[in-house]
């Protein structure tokens, strides 16, 4: 019985512990330290690579920290099944095995409406205590190809003839398993990341590759391999095709969102943040929230 007992209270406390405690703005100023998430192996935008952070997010959140002041210091996230879990785990509540681990932001989050009022089947908002603000970049997909063995990608039907490489469990390889009835599917290779699906591509193993356009930018930036290239094919029977990247706060903590809003908005219009991803070999485009304004 003491022996149960104890377990209760030792779960009790883990219980307890598991919601961690978010900093107020005044005192993450007062600390003079930046907490940013980011996530973990995910090149173009942020990894390590020899110990060192590297990547346009890394860099972001350094001018960031550096626009309010402070040090930065770099959260990295390892992504649960869902954004929700992520945005739980390291903005407002903390995951029970690591709860001291919150950030004050986290980056790379979709900025999206429908996405922001997702309810869940009790009619609950699933996000009512992370605010989504500030979007900083548009991303969407792109095939890029090997013109030795394919001279032009005139129309994703291509593929129905010449293989191609996609990221298992993925959008592009739920769309090219599906779209014209599957004609496709025979040909699409799965590898676990999109790096391996263009490292196939370079050995031979399949003609294309189709990923996000900042993954599949910095891929060729690092290739330089002028043989590899860009396809401007559409997609259709697509849903969503490009989306906004923005970050996310708790919702209590709108007074730091207004802080980063100010120094990213002032990026975003002096070019600064052309020159950033330019930088690195991506192409830059503005969130719609911008080029509704041009």
């Amino acid at each position: 019985m003491r022996l149960l007992l104890g377990c209760l209270l030792c779960l009790a406390l883990l219980v307890g512990q598991a919601q961690a405690k978010v900093r107020p703005y005044d005192d993450i100023v007062a600390s003079g330290v930046l907490k940013v998430a980011v996530y973990d192996n995910f090149p173009p935008y942020s990894e390590l690579r020899d110990g060192q952070p590297h990547g346009i997010d890394v860099r972001l959140a350094e001018r960031l920290a550096a626009g309010m002041g402070l040090k930065l210091e770099l959260i990295w996230v390892v992504p649960g099944e869902k954004l929700d879990d992520d945005l739980r785990n390291y903005i407002w509540k903390g995951h029970y095995m690591r709860p001291n681990l919150l950030a004050d932001v986290m980056l790379r989050v979709p900025y999206d409406r429908d996405y922001s009022a997702k309810r869940n089947e009790l009619g609950e908002l699933v996000n009512e205590q992370v605010v989504m603000f500030a979007p900083y970049q548009r991303e969407r997909w792109q095939v890029a190809y090997d013109s030795r063995r394919l001279k032009e990608v005139p129309s994703i039907a291509v593929f129905s003839y010449h293989p191609i490489g996609v990221e298992v469990d993925s959008v592009p390889s739920f769309y090219m398993t599906s779209v014209f009835g599957g004609r496709m599917s025979r040909n699409t290779h799965h590898y676990p990341s999109a790096s391996q699906a263009f490292a196939a591509m370079r050995g031979g193993e399949v003609d294309a590759v189709m990923a996000m356009r900042g993954e599949i930018d910095g891929l060729l930036h690092q290739a330089g391999d002028e043989r590899l290239r860009l396809a401007t094919n559409a997609y259709p029977e697509m849903g969503q095709q490009e989306w906004d990247i923005g970050m996310a706060v708790h919702e209590s903590n709108r007074q730091l969102a207004y802080a980063l809003e100010e120094t990213l908005d002032g990026m975003i219009r002096s070019g600064e943040m052309t020159s950033l991803y330019g930088g690195q070999g991506l192409q830059y485009e503005l969130p719609g929230l911008y080029q509704d304004v041009e």
